[in-house]
């Protein structure tokens, strides 16, 4: 595992490395510089370089890798958003260094002066702003980032791509899109997250000396590895009956949205449960049955328009008193005898409980009170229109800083997996990060498939954040290799169950 860290993370290791001697400032900033420069050669190995210069230590690594290339015999020009004279602290130290050397340098233009001071070099270095920029950047920034970014020259960015909040990946304001971003020590959550993810290009990280114990002391966005999947999947033993392998109850489905119920019970299957039960209304059931066979559907109580009734809330709880877990809301739709069922269940269940789609909803006009109070591990998993509607907030609050958004909704035994592009699980104070999936999974249904996955996992023992960073992680992945062969374009819902077995075997090894 591996953590992603923003500026207070990283202010945090770079001060406890300094505080123990293992480091200095100025040993930080040339080490930066030069792996920066290194990059530079490796992506671009000839023509003039143009490195742009901002006022603080970002612009202090472009200094010093100004001084680095020049050395080993490139063409390099600085264009200073800051004067030399203007910088302070080790900024100032890595100018003087590269002037002393013979870096040439002159003031960074206008934009339409700018545009010239760019044409006709081979790459550009983006050394304005580092993991401290947040908002919109103003003038006479703006202009220089609109100006790189315009140049027909790859950009390779220094930490993050200017313009970019480090922390959350928003943008506010025009961005630098790099071909290469080199990152210092660790990723940053802003690269990795949208927007902001998709201006970070290929993203390198570059050893300038912190130890590894001294970046993990500093927490952050958890990115799992395969050897955190792998530590965390369930695997049969080799005397293992279907008792053993979990079960897990699906309370879904209606007249209208039969599909969602369907699309749930196959990722449960999928995912390895020993036993699926489908409660849906009885209209639903005969539709089960002739889809999936080996799922054992149960049909109940019915209003005219084929949601759940209130009345079949007791024989559900019978029912659930006989499994490990239990998936509540896919394609319930939010009819009041429906809301009603779902709110009753979240209340009196006591098992562990994925709550999805419509049994979110439910909840939209209460807040997520009843459902941070229970005790049993619980998953969530909304899309951001429905955490929003859950936390009284807009979309496109949710989508500005999505790790702080799921992180209200998460409890010691109550995970939000925010669904979308780099979904995020959030429980008792830790945050990972699901690195796969593409845009062809987003298409009705999918998140049904993720809610019977996660179902399972829970029903065979894992706890709420594992269930969820483990389903999230299967379900993106066979996403991906479901678009591998059926293209983005034509990816269905319905296509993700028989690729989740490819994901499995990619995570054992």
């Amino acid at each position: 595992m591996q953590y992603a860290l923003g500026a207070d993370g990283m202010r945090s290791a770079e001060k406890a490395a300094v505080d123990s001697g293992e480091a200095t400032l100025a040993g930080l900033m040339a080490r930066a510089g030069a792996m920066l420069a290194d990059e530079v050669e490796r992506s671009v190995p000839a023509g003039a370089i143009a490195v742009v210069t901002g006022k603080g230590n970002n612009g202090g690594d472009g200094w010093v890798a100004a001084r680095v290339l020049a050395a080993s015999g490139r063409e390099v020009r600085v264009l200073a958003l800051a004067v030399p004279d203007a910088l302070a602290g080790e900024a100032a130290a890595a100018a003087q260094a590269a002037l002393e050397a013979g870096v040439r340098w002159e003031p960074a233009g206008d934009a339409l002066a700018m545009a010239e001071q760019l044409d006709g070099v081979a790459v550009i270095v983006d050394a304005v702003f580092g993991v401290g920029f947040s908002g919109a950047a103003r003038e006479p920034y703006a202009s220089a980032i609109v100006a790189m970014d315009d140049a027909d020259a790859p950009v390779i960015s220094a930490d993050v791509p200017s313009g970019v909040d480090a922390g959350t990946g928003a943008v506010a304001g025009p961005a630098v899109h790099a071909a290469v971003t080199v990152t210092f020590s660790a990723p940053k959550p802003g690269l990795l997250l949208y927007p902001g993810a998709g201006c970070a290009g290929e993203i390198v990280v570059a050893d300038i000396g912190l130890q590894r114990d001294v970046l993990d002391s500093a927490g952050g966005l958890e990115v799992w590895d395969r050897g955190d999947y792998r530590a965390t999947l369930p695997v049969p033993s080799p005397d293992a009956h279907k008792g053993q392998r979990g079960s897990v109850l699906l309370v879904a489905g209606s007249r209208l949205y039969a599909g969602s119920a369907v699309l749930a019970a196959a990722g449960a299957m999928r995912m390895g449960a020993g036993y699926v039960f489908a409660a849906v209304p009885a209209s639903v059931a005969p539709v089960m049955q002739a889809a999936l066979p080996h799922v054992i559907a149960v049909g109940l109580k019915e209003t005219a328009e084929g949601t759940l009734a209130a009345s079949s809330v007791e024989r559900i709880i019978r029912l659930a008193a006989e499994v490990d877990a239990v998936v509540l809301g896919p394609g319930l739709t939010t009819h009041a005898e429906a809301v009603s069922v779902v709110r009753r269940l979240v209340e009196l269940l006591p098992s562990p409980l994925v709550l999805d789609a419509d049994g979110l909803n439910a909840f939209a006009e209460t807040g997520p009170g009843p459902i941070m109070a229970r005790s049993a591990p619980t998953v969530i998993t909304p899309h951001p229109g429905e955490l929003a509607r859950l936390l009284g907030v807009s979309t496109p609050e949710v989508q500005a800083d999505r790790v702080s958004a799921a992180g209200r909704v998460a409890g010691c035994r109550l995970a939000c997996v925010l669904k979308g592009a780099r979904t995020i699980v959030s429980a008792g104070g830790r945050t990972v990060v699901t690195l796969a999936g593409n845009p062809g999974m987003a298409t009705a249904g999918s998140g049904d498939v993720l809610a019977g996955m996660i179902g399972t996992l829970l029903a065979q023992g894992l706890d709420s954040l594992e269930a969820g960073a483990l389903g999230a992680f299967v379900h993106s992945r066979a996403g991906d290799l479901a678009a591998e062969e059926l293209t983005e374009i034509c990816l269905t819902a319905k296509d993700l169950p028989a690729y989740v077995p490819a994901a499995v075997r990619e995570i054992l090894g």
